[in-house]
């Protein structure tokens, strides 16, 4: 494993969705403590809001969501990033080179939090990672590939 600490990640299922059984919508939300190094995960139909809307989460913007996307080319797994924009603590460019140095450990949290999927459902970690970086600045507004999701497993 890299260097997710599985002691420190809380996983909740939101309701209508249980661990191992793969259906659509599927989103995840992860948020985390600065202060204890705790990674909080959600998996549901629909993006933990409560999690979300909390006063710290909402000055700091760095929680991350996520969600398996289908199209007529198959899945996608895209990931969105609040880089600047609301009460966002800190600079874009400084906020991007955050998440650029984090999404490693956030993709292997989200692949190990709902491992049960990915075991029974092992087609799934051939999934295209679709980075969204979302910024007021147009350099920062990008999106990248980060592999599939096996590059995330331990």
């Amino acid at each position: 494993m890299g260097r997710l600490d599985p002691d420190k990640l809380h996983v909740g299922y939101l309701r209508d969705v249980t661990p191992g059984e793969f259906s659509l919508p599927r989103r995840y939300t992860l948020t985390h403590s600065d202060r204890t190094g705790e990674l909080f995960l959600s998996i549901g139909r629909e993006y933990d809001r409560k999690r979300i809307s909390r006063l710290y989460t909402r000055l700091m913007r760095d929680e991350v969501i996520a969600e398996f996307l289908s199209d007529s080319s198959g899945l996608e797994f895209d990931v969105f990033c609040h880089v600047s924009g609301g009460l966002v603590v800190g600079g874009a460019r400084w906020r991007y080179a955050i998440f650029q140095s984090e999404l490693s450990l956030v993709l292997e949290a989200i692949r190990y939090g709902d491992r049960a999927v990915f075991e029974k459902n092992q087609k799934l970690d051939k999934t295209p990672v679709v980075v969204h970086f979302k910024s007021t600045n147009r350099r920062l507004n990008i999106t990248q590939r980060w592999g599939v999701l096996s590059d995330y497993a331990d």
